[in-house]
């Protein structure tokens, strides 16, 4: 399985962005995708998480909560996965990774597949 990203940038707080992640060379079907990110000096943590078969979701309960403001969701037509950033805020200032992974839910230790990441800058 291949995953590729895109979609990172430098916006202002409030701002909203779009990271998408191509997929390739696997059965979608038996797969979750999801979102991480990992912020300077800090551990990578788990963003967000779809399971392709049923399309369910799932968010961190971290403290910089992104419950009402991130989104993901998925395109069967272009094995595509999207996290859709809205009210961005500084803290939310990392390096976002694509991954799959054949169980459920996801953990960052174990992960399956990973993608190259995508860098999200978000200034105050």
């Amino acid at each position: 399985v291949q995953l590729q990203a895109s979609g990172g940038g430098l916006v202002q707080a409030g701002d909203s962005l779009r990271l998408s992640c191509v997929v390739s060379g696997g059965t979608l079907s038996s797969y979750g995708l999801g979102w991480f990110h990992q912020a300077p000096g800090k551990e990578r943590e788990f963003v967000a998480a779809i399971r392709w078969s049923t399309g369910s979701t799932y968010y961190t309960d971290a403290v910089h909560s992104v419950k009402g403001r991130f989104t993901i969701s998925r395109d069967s037509a272009k094995n595509t996965v999207y996290l859709q950033m809205n009210s961005l805020k500084p803290e939310d200032t990392a390096v976002y990774y694509c991954a799959a992974d054949a169980s459920w839910p996801l953990n960052v230790i174990g992960i399956d597949y990973w993608g190259k990441g995508t860098q999200v800058t978000v200034s105050s």
